[in-house]
């Protein structure tokens, strides 16, 4: 039985303009074929195109975590608007009629099947690693980290007042080196650093306000402290794992993903990093360009309905790949997942995964979300204050948190937990993230009361103060999202 809907056709296109012109096709009548297998695990029929000959296109459903498109038009997109006009066609209940599947089709599935078993096989075996080149890669790394080093005594030896867009200009020009010695993660906290210094038109205004320099410059401090953690630990990790017969990476810190190391699903598999038949829900959804790093993000802030953890999931399409790699967008039904991978990390660790089916969000779930919540805002401070003590911690982590009301005192926007303790929001968040606060008094006022707030902490470096971003009022029956 094939259990999909409008949404989830929605996010199975490539882009927007691929599910308009599959809605289209079903609008205009162009299907001049529409079956399903005996099974309901296969559809397929004939769209009519520009030429005499109409094209023949399926959804296979035999693996619902995988489902296989199929077309013979010369599209390079998948789905293709021909198999999007098919399932689009399915959900708004046009009939379908029962049939034979086509031999063609057929002799593809079993194809299909043995690749999928063949696969498994692979990955079951271990992979086999060049040892001597992965470590010259290492050293290469070690002898970046020294490059580093030397880079970051040179910035504070400068001093934060007298860095300037051209100095700044100057480091990135000798930054690229890092990249070059496999240190991309590096490269891109350098690049966050003399980012401060630039503004969109690459100069740093002499006129900026006293109050903004002081931001930027406490700010500067605090990822020159980033730098020099990052090059301590990481030549300690490096000279470590050099040492290691396996050379195996870190699986204890996030510090591999600092230094740039790009996890595959089998490392993570060989080390452990895997929860098997897990629930997942998209509590917010962000995408942005990342300059430092040259690529656009898509991120997606869930939680695991069998731990309460929040995790996140990212999609990297480096500015030169963007157009081949397809974007990520929100979801809003519940992700069975049977295999999900965890990176290395803290509170937010990434997570992956390579099929999963989907299934409408039930009143349980809302009650799942909720119950995983954080009902005391003084030990979550605490314990946020505790992870931000460490120089590579995540600073904005993300929390849930059940609280008793929320209102305004003066002009600041305050949520209040039962035992009376209270935290001040922020529009402060990430740099990409939109504004949110703003959006309350568009809200229903029984969201103020007795629900639960996704929020990401913001550490304020001048203040010293502890404040929180809104991202989502979750109740008992719905998610309201503040970002986009």
């Amino acid at each position: 039985m094939i259990s999909i809907d409008a949404s989830y056709v929605d996010a199975a296109a490539p882009n927007a303009d691929a599910a308009k012109n599959g809605r289209g096709l079903v609008i205009k009548g162009k299907f001049k074929k529409l079956c399903i297998s005996a099974d309901e695990t296969l559809l397929f029929g004939e769209c009519q195109g520009s030429g005499a000959k109409p094209y023949t296109c399926s959804c296979d459903f035999i693996r619902p975590e995988q489902p296989t498109h199929r077309c013979s038009c010369p599209s390079r997109q998948f789905p293709c608007k021909h198999c999007l006009g098919l399932m689009y066609a399915y959900v708004q209940g046009k009939k379908f009629a029962t049939t034979d599947v086509p031999e063609d089709l057929a002799q593809k599935r079993e194809k299909l099947q043995a690749r999928a078993e063949k696969k498994t096989e692979e990955q079951a075996k271990p992979k086999k690693v060049d040892k001597n080149a992965l470590a010259k890669k290492i050293k290469a790394q070690l002898a970046g980290l020294d490059l580093l080093e030397t880079l970051t005594h040179d910035l504070v030896r400068m001093g934060m007042g007298n860095t300037s867009a051209k100095t700044a200009r100057q480091i990135d020009e000798q930054a690229k080196q890092l990249g070059n010695a496999f240190l991309p993660g590096a490269q891109a906290a350098l690049a966050r650093y003399t980012g401060l210094f630039s503004d969109e038109e690459g100069g740093f205004d002499a006129d900026m306000p006293s109050k903004k320099r002081e931001a930027i410059y406490s700010e500067a401090l605090d990822q020159l402290t980033r730098l020099h953690a990052l090059v301590k630990q990481g030549r300690a990790y490096l000279s470590k794992r050099l040492e290691d017969p396996e050379l195996a990476p870190e699986t204890e810190s996030a510090i591999a993903a600092w230094l740039g190391h790009a996890w595959q699903l089998s490392e993570l598999r060989a080390a452990g990093q895997v929860e098997n038949d897990v629930e997942l829900v998209q509590l917010a959804f962000n995408a942005y360009d990342d300059a430092a790093r040259r690529e656009y993000v898509d991120t997606g802030i869930w939680m695991n309905l069998n731990t309460g953890r929040i995790q996140l999931t990212q999609t990297f399409r480096p500015y030169k790949a963007a157009k081949y790699i397809k974007s990520e967008d929100s979801f809003f039904q519940v992700a069975q997942v049977k295999e999900l991978c965890v990176y290395p990390g803290d509170v937010n660790p990434r997570i992956r995964w390579e099929a999963m089916t989907q299934r409408p969000l039930e009143k349980k779930d809302f009650q799942r979300l909720r119950k995983h919540a954080h009902s005391d805002f003084a030990a979550l401070v605490k314990e946020v204050k505790s992870q931000l003590k460490a120089p590579l911690a995540d600073k904005r982590p993300v929390y849930a948190l059940n609280f008793a009301k929320i209102g305004r005192l003066g002009d600041e926007l305050l949520v209040e937990d039962v035992k009376g303790e209270r935290l001040v929001m922020t529009e402060i968040g990430q740099a990409e993230e939109p504004p949110s606060c703003g959006l309350f008094h568009l809200l229903p006022k029984a969201l103020f009361a007795k629900q639960t707030l996704v929020a990401r902490f913001h550490h304020n470096l001048d203040t010293r103060q502890l404040r929180i971003k809104p991202l989502a009022v979750v109740t008992d029956s719905s998610i309201v999202r503040l970002t986009y």
